[in-house]
């Protein structure tokens, strides 16, 4: 493979990296980071960004750090910072040392923003924020320059220094960088860098009453921690300007921080269809009842996903075939299904489970008789080896899997048909009962050939269906919660009413989106299954055991269907 040919295979941040490492930048030296504010659960597209920078790091012999933003006490919490150090671990990432957080810096940031003051690039502004922000202008129109832009530097020490001491009220001043109002970038129309808040803070308490901004936290943080490869998503293209400008700005006086200098570079983030990205909007479905929790398995959060019964290896599949684009564009949903599919398919036991039971005799079978069968665990893995799966008389099979007077084509059980047991013998449909009332099916009477017996038959008889089945007296009742799209639109957050305000995400709620079966029977073998064990349910789909499962109740998450339901939907 040539040059030419082997940058085409790398993604365009690679070809970067790679770029600054033939040319010795940084002492070839990468250095990532990912900086989550701990103000929720994070989703799939921070799984991406978490796969990117490890990935890099881990691809080029480098670190990464994690690091939290904790620059806004109001919404931060404890209990995310725990939730996101555990999804980053499960995805199977470790960063460099201990977790680091920016108010691990707030006395270095501090510090460099007095300095600033002194050399006359920031000032304390005491108009209010709405008024700055209606000074700022538009697009095509240039900013006003606050009245107390040109205030001398010993006056707007003062001001924040009692700005930090706690002596003035929230909104009365902001510290503010002075750049440039006519600026066509609204980012460098001397942007906030520090407001009041009166807030306890989740590690500092009650020490501080100023808190920085993230455009002025980020890009200092990085440079704090060396870090040469600051990755982020589309949106912050604009503010890389500013992130910049401080840089060079604090460079002209200490030049050992911003040696190696950050780089600041943008890549596109997910967008995925029938679900919502924004933490905001995340939180409201939360709060407001819609979904049970973060973790709850329709949310698009890595928590909901591990709980639904995603691997970190899926995950981490479908990061590298969304790939890393400059432009933002959407994925369909159905390649992260797909992503689960392929590897559960290797992975997952078979087991078998009957999700709407029926009661199914063998009339020639005898009473009280119990045999075990021997029935493969994977058949996609050669040392999955096999388990004993108990037969006797009465059995449960789907209800589906049973029609009065079936269609030529349909290949399972119906009076006169046969069919093969999985794993057991071929059965002949000899007869069934009708509730008087419903007119709905409740037994099946069968007959069984002995000398069919799976793996020993010799009458080289051949039927067209298989079906499964679990021995009534030995079944485990169970609950089942399968789940579907949380949405019923592909795009909820992009329509408008007819005079163009946006309507609302949450009219596109899927009132399907959690259907519970509560008297499904399995198979013994899953007594002792524990929560996140991951099967597959014969011909029905991939399931987990989810944590709210009891000694008494197992209770599983339908991961995915075997096929994708959704494309057959769509194409119909």
């Amino acid at each position: 493979m040539d040059k030419s040919e082997e940058n085409a295979s790398l993604n365009f941040i690679e070809q970067i990296v790679e770029e600054d490492l033939e040319n010795s930048k940084n002492d070839s030296v990468i250095y990532t980071r990912f900086p989550p504010e701990p103000n929720g659960f994070l989703h799939l597209g921070h799984a991406k960004s978490i796969c990117l920078n490890f990935g890099l790091a881990q691809k080029y012999g480098g670190k990464t750090n994690l690091r939290f933003d904790d620059t806004n006490p109001v919404t931060e919490d404890t209990s995310y910072v725990a939730a996101i150090k555990e999804d980053v671990r499960w995805l199977g990432f470790t960063w460099e040392g201990e977790e680091r957080y920016a108010s691990d810096y707030f006395d270095k940031l501090y510090n460099l923003a007095v300095e600033l003051i002194k050399r006359g690039k920031a000032y304390v502004d005491e108009t209010s924020v709405d008024e700055i922000r209606r000074m700022r202008g538009t697009p095509t129109q240039p900013g006003e320059e606050s009245a107390y832009r040109n205030r001398p530097a010993a006056e707007s020490l003062t001001l924040f220094e009692q700005m930090k001491s706690g002596e003035l009220p929230e909104g009365a001043a902001v510290l503010r960088a002075k750049i440039d109002m006519a600026s066509p970038n609204m980012h460098l129309r001397d942007p906030i860098m520090y407001r009041i808040l009166h807030r306890h803070h989740h590690r500092t308490g009650d020490r501080w009453h100023i808190y920085p901004t993230y455009d002025w936290a980020h890009g200092q943080s990085d440079a704090i921690e060396d870090i040469t490869h600051s990755v982020c998503t589309l949106e912050f293209e604009v503010h890389r300007p500013l992130y910049d400008w401080f840089v060079e700005q604090i460079g002209e006086f200490d030049q050992e921080m911003v040696n190696p200098r950050p780089q600041q570079i943008e890549f596109a983030r997910l967008n995925v269809n029938y679900t919502v990205m924004s933490k905001r909007k995340l939180l409201e479905l939360v709060n407001e009842g819609y979904v049970s929790s973060w973790d709850d398995p329709r949310m698009p959060t890595i928590s909901g996903l591990r709980r639904r019964g995603y691997t970190p290896n899926s995950l981490r599949n479908f990061a590298e075939r969304v790939g890393v684009a400059k432009r933002d564009n959407v994925i369909d949903l159905s390649l992260l299904e797909f992503c689960i599919r392929e590897d559960l398919n290797q992975s997952a036991p078979r087991v078998m489970a009957v999700l709407d039971p029926i009661k199914l005799v063998i009339t020639n079978y005898p009473e009280g008789q119990t045999e075990e069968l021997s029935v493969e665990n994977n058949p996609e893995d050669e040392q999955g080896g096999n388990r004993m799966v108990p037969f006797s008389r009465e059995l449960y099979i789907e209800r589906d899997d049973f029609m009065e007077d079936p269609p030529k084509k349909f290949f399972r059980l119906g009076p006169g048909r046969e069919v093969r047991l999985k794993g057991a013998y071929i059965i002949h449909c000899e007869s069934f009962d009708k509730d008087d009332t419903t007119g709905e099916v409740t037994t099946i009477y069968a007959t069984y050939d002995p000398a069919t017996k799976s793996g020993e038959d010799t009458t080289g008889k051949k039927v067209k269906g298989t079906i499964h089945w679990v021995s009534a007296p030995h079944a485990i009742s169970a609950e089942v919660r399968l789940y579907d799209r949380l949405f019923s639109d592909p795009e909820p957050t992009d329509h408008k009413d007819e005079q163009g305000e946006p309507i609302d995400y949450k009219q596109f709620i899927n009132p399907d989106s959690l259907v519970v079966l509560d008297q499904i029977r399995v198979e013994p073998s899953l007594k002792n299954a524990q929560p996140l064990d991951r099967f597959q349910f014969m011909r029905k789909g991939y399931f987990c055991v989810d944590p709210d499962s009891q000694s008494d109740k197992l209770v599983f998450n339908q991961t995915v269907t075997l096929r994708d339901s959704w494309a057959k939907k769509n194409k119909k």
